[in-house]
């Protein structure tokens, strides 16, 4: 599988795609003016309790005050036990109003909702996370082979010492050696010991501790073995992720390239179009059918349709085929366009249950590419999977658009006919109210047209109603629901 990372860096955007056998499968995008908060720690005080969400509200010098769960608070070992018992304290004896704590932004910003914070901070590297207040060693899962398991294990514990640190000990780990793993314990140690020294001298507010850039996160999160090529469009950017990589990851460097070419490397490879793409509802399959995907503030659904799909004997197996594709389609399409949260897959209905549970398979199978954790539930009577995807920033259509100022965001315009009859109720309402020779109406010209032909008996009836002479007047700059009524 040919797999390659390309890095777009403008003055005020940085952006970077993951493309594996010429087709895009994540883009992330970072810039200067709304750069993300997950991963910085922050010295905060606790401006409220709710003891009813059993969370609190800290204020750590961003726009809105950010949210503490009490689960998220570190407790320390001997305090309920081992510091990780699975009853969380009650908030108030926890923390109290007006406390000073040292949190991390495990949550960006997300719509109306503040950053979400934990006390349990975490540093990473490019082969382990340091675990500052713990004194655990874990393995991630991905790495399932017990023997490896061991062996990092042991290195780990012997590197560590006599430290009071915890590590979690990540995939990228895997088959590495001991000069390698030491090389990031000194380095997670270095930079514990700057944040310390940051966190006597701060004042409330102030950040202690700041992720890397985005290109610097994603090489270190995203580059391996498997990658063989990373190709950087900028001499400044290059330069930077050159050094980064010759620090923390020789053995890469080489793969490090400049494109110097013309044409945008976005546009070269396709990226481009297919951003746009990942914007629409709509995604169409190579057998004939399409996804609907919806994105709400509760859910996000898909909708499997079987199109214009007809190739297959029956419409069991025309389901069957249909559902596989879409299997693997959907899970593409949630980890380009960052969806997280609840998740509501609508498969087309199947009466075979072995074709039931091979298409769970195949949407598990593909899920395992995706680097943010995700479970999958059985398929239900109605067919549908209910599955969850970790969320940590906004989706790229949340990133990338606002909301539609005509429609408000609702995705649908009244039709001229309702705004035709709103205007009748509105001319009816000002003549009550004020004094008038005449009317004027301003709409769209879309509703005016509607007005002169299909209501032009209703607008005679309405004059003699009210004894009143009523003109229109199209404007190319009102929506289709917007109107004003003016009294001359």
């Amino acid at each position: 599988m040919s797999e390659e990372i390309l890095i777009n860096v403008t003055p005020r955007e940085t952006r970077v795609a993951v493309v594996e056998n010429g087709m895009l499968q994540e883009v992330h995008v970072e810039r200067a003016l709304k750069r993300g908060y997950v991963g910085n720690i922050y010295k905060g005080q606790v401006s409220r309790i709710m003891p009813g969400m059993q969370a609190a509200f800290v204020n750590i010098g961003l726009e809105r005050t950010a949210f503490l769960h009490a689960s998220d608070i570190y407790r320390p070992a001997g305090a309920d036990g081992d510091g990780n018992s699975s009853a969380v304290p009650l908030i108030n004896s926890l923390v109290c109003e007006g406390q000073e704590i040292v949190v991390q932004v495990i949550k960006d910003p997300i719509s109306t909702k503040g950053a979400r914070l934990s006390s349990r901070l975490s540093i990473p590297s490019r082969y382990l996370v340091l675990l500052p207040y713990s004194h655990n060693l874990g393995i991630s899962t991905r790495i399932e082979d017990e023997e490896e398991r061991d062996r990092l294990r042991q290195e780990v514990v012997a590197l560590a010492g006599d430290s009071d640190l915890g590590y979690i000990v990540r995939t990228n780990a895997e088959g590495q050696g001991t000069q390698t793993l030491n090389f990031d314990v000194t380095y997670l140690g270095k930079v514990w010991r700057v944040v310390q020294e940051n966190i006597a001298q701060a004042d409330i507010g102030q950040r202690v501790y700041e992720e890397l850039s985005l290109p610097l996160r994603a090489l270190r999160d995203l580059l391996h073995d498997g990658i063989e090529k990373v190709r950087v469009d900028s001499h400044e950017g290059f330069d930077k992720v050159q050094t980064f990589v010759r620090k923390f990851m020789p053995e890469l460097i080489d793969r490090i390239e400049h494109y110097p070419g013309e044409r945008p490397i976005f546009d070269l490879y396709g990226v481009e179009d297919e951003i746009q793409r990942a914007l629409n509802k709509d995604v169409a399959l190579k057998s004939g059918g399409y996804l609907v995907i919806d994105q709400t503030e509760a859910m996000t659904t898909i909708d499997v349709n079987t199109g214009g799909f007809l190739g297959a004997r029956n419409l069991e197996e025309t389901a069957y085929r249909t559902n596989l594709e879409a299997a693997q389609a959907s899970a593409r399409q949630l980890r380009l366009r960052n969806l997280g949260g609840i998740i509501i897959i609508d498969f087309i209905d199947m009466a075979d249950l072995e074709h039931r549970r091979q298409v769970l398979r195949m949407l598990q199978k593909t899920l395992a590419e995706d680097h943010a954790k995700t479970t999958v539930y059985e398929i239900s009577p109605l067919g549908l999977v209910e599955m969850t995807r970790k969320r940590t920033t906004d989706s790229l259509a949340r990133q990338l658009c606002e909301s539609c100022p005509t429609c408000n965001g609702r995705g649908m315009l009244k039709t001229a006919e309702t705004v035709n009859y709103e205007i009748f109720r509105e001319i009816t309402r000002a003549v009550r109210q004020f004094e008038a020779e005449k009317l004027l109406v301003l709409a769209a010209p879309k509703v005016v047209q509607r007005m002169l032909e299909d209501e032009s008996g209703a607008i005679a009836e309405l004059e003699q109603f009210i004894d009143k002479n009523i003109r229109f007047q199209a404007e190319e700059q009102y929506s289709q629901e917007q109107f004003d009524v003016v009294l001359l």
